[in-house]
């Protein structure tokens, strides 16, 4: 469903270490939050992702699997965020827990 090797591309960066461990769980509190637009416009907000990851790769397999558009804001007071078009809570935190980038325990899915 999602990429095969996902979890193996967004640590390449990290080294041999983390190829290592069965699980890999870096986040530590990480919070999706759903924030109204105009009308029926909304945007998905994706916070406290651990900066080791490359987020920009992560958004462009949320965007592809889930068919809407993205981008990623850094904040002085609240870091890197990242923004998707539309309701896709639920679908952000299957993926995170499918790939193993957090733990569903870690997770604040704000909303629900």
């Amino acid at each position: 469903m999602y990429g095969e090797n996902i979890n193996s591309e967004l640590t390449k960066k990290m080294g041999d270490n983390c190829k290592k461990k069965k699980k890999i769980f870096f986040s530590q509190n990480m919070h999706i939050r759903l924030q109204q637009r105009n009308g029926r416009k909304s945007l998905t907000t994706i916070q406290g992702l651990s900066k080791k990851f490359d987020h920009e790769k992560i958004l462009k397999y949320l965007k592809k699997e889930f068919c809407c558009n993205g981008c990623v804001v850094e904040d002085v007071n609240l870091g890197i965020i990242i923004q998707i078009q539309g309701d896709q809570r639920q679908n952000s935190l299957d993926f995170f827990i499918k790939e193993k980038i957090s733990e569903k325990k870690t997770v604040k899915v704000h909303g629900i």
